[in-house]
Formats: structure tokens, sequence, C-alpha cells
């Protein structure tokens, strides 16, 4: 249950972790008199332990003063005077109090330039600490702030990209279907069931943040299905792809490997002279290996448009978001071959 409530509300645990280190460093603070002096006073200089430990109350008064009250609310534009005066009043204000308890518990001690020292510097000190303690806070905060605005642009980008391969990925299925209703193909039925367990995919399982890995192949493995049922023997394909044992319990970002293949039927078919599309897939040790590679002529290409390219874009942004430094892409263009290498680090 523990465990569950650390995990749920991750402050809970920084927040003790901030007081407990607080405590302990204002509790060495406060006894350090009783662990360099000697009994029965435990002086330090001219003055008993008591007052240093009377003493160290009020620089926690300055420094928590300053550090959560004034500098937050008043060091700006608006009120820099009143902070000045404000922290002015704190630090004379010690002073007094100071002053005001040598001459109540400690009669005994005659104020001089010895024990003044032990007055006005620390109460300096400690509010200088306080300032730069809280400079270093709130670097900490803005730090976490500009993180998590980060990471909700992130989360909107990749719905972003998500959004526009889909209906891209939808529109090529839709103008393969309506050919096969053209020529009224007795493959335009098992294409629609092809193309509803493509659309339970998309609509479903891609909005996960990851799925498994064999999602992803069965997903491939149905679009290439459909794919032969529109081509037939007219495409030569050479497809290569791991079984479920091979992918353990990897996983992988959705809708992360199909504009590779999409790309290679759109542009490697048509007027293509013998047209070969190549897919391999393997997994080992977590390092995916994708391949793909098709014919391909641009002066042949009647599939290219103003779009066309909206897939490899997307998915190469999406790689540099989700995986950085964890994947190599290299997309070549040589001898009327198309070919794209992935590999990819999973988890």
């Amino acid at each position: 249950m523990a465990t569950q409530s650390t995990y749920k509300y991750p402050w809970l645990s920084l927040n003790l972790v901030f007081i407990t280190v607080h405590m302990m460093v204002w509790t060495a603070i406060l006894t350090l008199p009783y662990a360099i002096g000697s009994p029965p006073d435990y002086k330090i200089g001219p003055l008993p332990g008591l007052f240093f430990t009377l003493a160290g109350l009020i620089h926690a008064l300055i420094f928590y003063g300053n550090a959560y009250l004034l500098y937050p609310k008043l060091f700006n534009r608006r009120y820099w005077g009143l902070y000045l005066i404000s922290v002015l009043f704190l630090l004379v204000g010690s002073f007094q109090l100071k002053h005001a308890l040598l001459i109540q518990w400690f009669p005994e001690v005659n104020p001089d330039f010895t024990t003044n020292k032990f007055i006005y510097p620390p109460s300096i000190g400690i509010f200088v600490a306080s300032l730069i303690y809280r400079k270093i806070i709130d670097r900490i905060h803005r730090e976490k702030i500009r993180k998590e605005q980060r990471a909700i642009q992130l989360d909107s980008e990749l719905k972003l990209l998500r959004s526009q391969i889909n209906p891209h990925f939808l529109f090529n299925v839709l103008t393969n279907l309506i050919a096969l209703a053209r020529k009224k193909s007795n493959k335009l039925e098992p294409s629609i069931l092809r193309l509803s367990d493509l659309m339970h995919y998309m609509l479903y399982e891609s909005q996960q943040d990851k799925v498994l890995l064999t999602q992803e192949v069965d997903y491939l493995n149905s679009y290439i299905a459909l794919q032969q049922l529109r081509f037939g023997d007219d495409v030569r394909m050479d497809i290569a792809l791991p079984q479920v044992n091979e992918t353990k319990n990897l996983r992988i970002d959705p809708m992360l490997l199909v504009p590779f293949v999409e790309n290679a039927f759109k542009h490697g078919t048509g007027w293509i002279n013998e047209p070969t599309i190549r897919i391999h897939l393997t997994v080992q040790d977590e390092m995916l290996r994708f391949n793909v590679s098709n014919k391909y002529d641009r002066s042949l290409d009647t599939n290219k448009d103003k779009h066309s390219g909206i897939g490899l874009t997307n998915v190469q942004t999406r790689l540099d978001l989700l995986y950085k430094s964890q994947y190599q892409l290299k997309i070549i263009e040589k001898d009327n071959l198309f070919t794209v290498n992935l590999v990819l680090k999973l988890t």
C-alpha cells in the first residue's frame, strides 16, 4: 500500500526528504555548541552554549522569514523598496533580540567587540544564505515547470503526428479498395475485412503510449495481406517478419513502422517494371532492425503529389521525440532502388 501511495503521489516522498534534510541541518546547528563546547556552560568564546541555541532559533526565523515570506511576496519591481525595508527590520530586530537575550538571560556577559562578533555577522550571513537558497529553489522550480510544459508539448506533438498519419494511411487504403471495386474483384470482401482489423488497431490500440511489438507486427501482416489481395502476383514481395516468441514482451510506439511499408507500396508499384518490395524485420537482444526496399523510378511515379512523404517525415519526427539517440535511420535512393534501414533500441 505504501509503495502504491509513493508511486501515485511522488511529491509526498520528495517533500518528506526535503523536510527531513532541513530538520537535520537545524538540529545540527542548534546542538553544535554542546558538541564542541565543554560543560557546564559549553562555552564558545565568551558566550555559553545556550545563547547559541537561542540565537539559532532567531537565525531560523531570518532564514525562513526571508525565503518563504519576504522574498516571494516582495522581491519584485513593484515592492522592491518595501522588501529592503522589511529585510532591514528583520535584521535589526534580530540584533535587538540577541542583545535582549544577553541582558536578560546572561547578565554576567559584558557586551563588547568580541561578543558583538556573535550578534551581527551571523544574522547577516544567514540572510545571505537564505537569499541564495531562495534563488536556487526558484531555479529548480522553473526547471521543473519547463520540463512539465515540454512533456505536455511533446505529448501534443505526438498526438498530432499520429492524427496526421491515420487519415493519410486510410486515404491510400480506400484508393486500393476503389481499384478492386472497379474490377468487380472477389477480393473486395476479404480486403474490407482486413481493413476492419486495421481500423480497430488504429482507433483503439494506437491511442496507447506503447503497444506490444507483436501487435505492431500483426498490424503489418494485415496491411501487407491487404496489399497482396490487391496486387496478387503483379508485385513480387519478399516478406520476413518475426514470430511471436521472438519479440518477447518488447514494446514500441504504435503505428511507427507502417509508414515505411506504406511508402514502399505507394511508390514501388504502378508503372514500375517488375515491381519488387522487400520487408524484413528482425529482433535480437532488444535491438530491432527493419529493412524496407522497393524499386523506384522517379520519372514513372504517378503517385507522387504535394502530400507525398508525410508518413516518412512524421515517423522521423516521432523517432526524434521518443527515441532520441536510441535509433539510427538511413534512407537511401540509389540505382532505382529506394531503401529504408531502421535500427531501434526497444525496452
